[in-house]
């Protein structure tokens, strides 16, 4: 596969140098707060509920089970825990998804001067219901495979693989959710920000990975949405961004 994971991993670290900028701040401040307390209260849901939930799953088993409780509770553990973290990810990202384009745009003009989209206020708010468009296609495009590897989880023996496609499909995911903010400015459709990723899968899964690992770190998760949105544009105005043949 084309691609440097380490030069993607190095556009988000690059984007987490960028965040004080003078000019970027106000625009980190919303998605930072949006991230802030939609974590607050996955950390309080998960504290309340943890229990319940996966004592639910452990009653669906039939009794003659019951010698692999030792064995099962961990899965059962690990299952709410990704279930939590994805449900997590896909409201934050929603919820933030104007403020993310926005800032997407900023730091684009700072990098090169220009962006595609327009520049006025009411420009901006007419991409509103347009970016939350593009969140339904992107959770349209994640539902079906996200149910998959949630089956497979559940083969034995195909379920040793299950911890690495996790990792590799949230990887991608991330990818594809914070490279889309910059493409979608510019008016590359949702197909052929995938071929672009596709087309370097090894530097947009080192980008996704890190992103990915970071959502794990306490504290950290709670600026990498903005981190995230930052290194995402600077890796679309490396890569991407004077390829002539983009249909926008």
């Amino acid at each position: 596969m084309a691609g440097n994971p380490l030069r993607g991993a190095g556009y988000l670290l690059r984007g987490a140098g960028m965040l004080n900028t003078p000019g970027l701040r106000t625009f980190v401040l919303i998605p930072l707060l949006v991230n802030i307390i939609l974590f607050a209260g996955a950390i309080w849901l998960l504290i309340d509920q943890f229990d319940v939930w996966v004592a639910y799953w452990m009653n669906q088993l039939p009794g003659w089970m019951s010698f692999l409780d030792w064995l099962l509770w961990p899965m059962f553990a690990g299952l709410v825990l990704i279930l939590v973290y994805y449900s997590f990810n896909i409201v934050a990202n929603f919820i933030a998804a104007p403020f993310n384009g926005l800032l997407a745009e900023k730091v684009e003009l700072r990098l090169r001067g220009k962006v595609d989209s327009g520049d006025s206020w009411q420009e901006l708010l007419r991409m509103v219901p347009l970016a939350l468009g593009r969140e339904i296609a992107k959770l349209s495009y994640y539902l079906p495979r996200f149910l998959l590897i949630l089956v497979l989880t559940f083969i034995p023996g195909v379920n040793l693989l299950a911890p690495l496609l996790w990792f590799l499909f949230g990887a991608w995911m991330m990818a594809i959710q914070y490279c889309d903010y910059p493409m979608d400015n510019n008016r590359v459709s949702f197909g052929q920000m995938k071929l672009l990723l596709k087309s370097h899968r090894m530097t947009a899964l080192g980008f996704g990975g890190l992103v990915q690992l970071g959502m794990l770190v306490p504290v950290l998760n709670l600026i990498l949405m903005p981190t995230a949105v930052v290194g995402a544009t600077i890796y679309w105005v490396e890569e991407y961004a004077d390829q002539p043949d983009l249909q926008r």
